[in-house]
């Protein structure tokens, strides 16, 4: 029984901040959407315990917090890195040269086959349908920095200034 408690003690410490977030929001399921938003912005992604546990706390079933959560493309159940990179390949862009700014940016992070995420978690590269913003075509979104028309070198300079950011503060 007290090996019990202290298993439960020491799960609801390492979910104090998703307690707080959930707390943030009164522990209302109506606002389960960015009560997940904002689980994710501290994780980086949707970790499956923590799934439950938000269901837990919502008084929801975790089926019903794993469909949202599958549901909407915004969410994510796996790991991110630091750095997300969007690379647009819709019309616009996929004409004006997506295609090749994913190839080189594939090639200069290291990913191979259907991996997105860098080893280091530094990076999680994403092909994304439409950014809306086809006048700029080809886009490129580093976390909420947009970057248009971008050539393959512009691209490649982009991660190479997070890289020697990233150097300087390691």
């Amino acid at each position: 029984m007290q090996a019990k408690k202290e298993k439960s003690m020491k799960s609801a410490r390492s979910f104090n901040k998703v307690i707080e977030i959930v707390n943030k929001y009164d522990a209302d399921s109506t606002k389960v959407i960015a009560i997940m938003q904002a689980v994710q912005a501290e994780y980086r992604y949707l970790p499956e315990e923590v799934l439950t546990y938000i269901a837990t706390m919502l008084d929801m079933s975790p089926a019903t917090i794993y469909g949202i959560a599958t549901f909407y493309s915004h969410f994510s159940l796996k790991p991110k890195g630091k750095y997300i990179i969007k690379i647009c390949n819709g019309t616009a862009c996929h004409v004006k040269g997506s295609g090749k700014l994913i190839e080189q940016i594939t090639k200069k992070l290291g990913l191979e086959g259907k991996e997105k995420t860098t080893k280091d978690m530094l990076f999680t590269l994403e092909t994304v349908s439409c950014l809306g913003a086809c006048g700029l075509a080809p886009v490129i979104v580093v976390n909420d920095d947009i970057h248009g028309q971008v050539t393959v070198g512009q691209s490649l300079k982009l991660v190479d200034d997070i890289l020697g950011k990233e150097s300087n503060n390691g």
